[in-house]
């Protein structure tokens, strides 16, 4: 994609909202990432009968540290189906799979591969506050959701998205077995009939779906970076060996040096420290 035809994405969310509330968040939600909105239009354009598809993943829901982090990627029509069928062969992406499936170094291969193909991308951070606030499934959900109604919202002004008359748009899939509830009155805010955007869960769909795949490598190598940085700032914890995951040594560390404010004060292990 050419980078001057490229909308950079960059919003910090301090309220949302959540099961009918407007709620104040304990601390932002950070999304990035990037729209081709040429692309986007050329898509409806060409492909009129097809659903332009957003694949959404996330990486970091088990570990005891740190965010949970949402991926959302837009592939090409051409690129975007079922993995098995064949869509990637002869693509930059043809290694594509379930993150957990591939190499670190694989991973870090695509990574850049998937931002620079995508017609659109975008990656939630959501901080451990509000993972502890909502709990880690909603927390979770809510990453999810944001980060499609974000490129909802860039797409909104494309002549293509705004004037379109048939029905569905959109077509989310959503890692795993649940979708996150829609906040339907950002939709219309945004002059987008709620009904054109339809979703769908797929269980183990990071394995199985192409965009859900791409969507895949960018929450977890988003994610990876993150624990490396913490590595750095708290070399004792050995973060970049187990992630956040609550491993022995994980564990061991936290007993021996104590709670750290990216520690997850809602999970058991975190939990029963600071009930101590």
């Amino acid at each position: 994609m050419s980078v001057e035809a490229m909308i950079e994405i960059y919003e910090q969310i301090t309220h949302v909202m959540h099961q009918g509330q407007c709620i104040s968040l304990a601390a932002p939600i950070t999304l990035t990432g990037k729209l081709h909105p040429q692309a986007i239009d050329a898509f409806f354009v060409q492909e009129p009968k097809e659903m332009l598809q957003i694949g959404i993943d996330e990486a970091g829901r088990g570990p005891l540290l740190g965010s949970v982090t949402v991926g959302a990627a837009i592939l090409p029509a051409s690129w975007s189906g079922l993995i098995e069928e064949g869509v990637l062969n002869e693509t930059p992406l043809s290694i594509l799979t379930d993150s957990k499936k591939l190499s670190e170094k694989k991973r870090d291969t695509l990574y850049p591969l998937v931002q620079q193909h995508a017609l659109g991308y975008v990656i939630a951070d959501v901080p451990a506050a509000v993972i502890d606030q909502v709990n880690i499934l909603q927390a979770t959900m809510l990453g999810m959701r944001l980060v499609v109604e974000i490129l909802i919202k860039c797409m909104a002004g494309n002549h293509a998205l705004k004037n379109a008359t048939r029905l569905p748009i959109v077509q989310a899939l959503f890692d795993g077995n649940r979708c996150p509830e829609w906040d339907i009155a950002e939709f219309e805010r945004i002059g987008v009939p709620h009904d054109a955007i339809v979703s769908e869960a797929w269980v183990k769909g990071d394995a199985r779906h192409s965009s859900i795949a791409a969507a895949s490598i960018l929450a977890k190598v988003s994610r990876d970076a993150q624990m490396y940085a913490l590595a750095e700032q708290y070399p004792h914890y050995a973060i970049d060996k187990h992630k956040g995951y609550p491993t022995k040594a994980h564990l061991e560390a936290i007993e021996t040096r104590g709670i750290l404010a990216e520690h997850r004060r809602s999970f058991g292990p975190i939990k029963r420290l600071v009930a101590t």
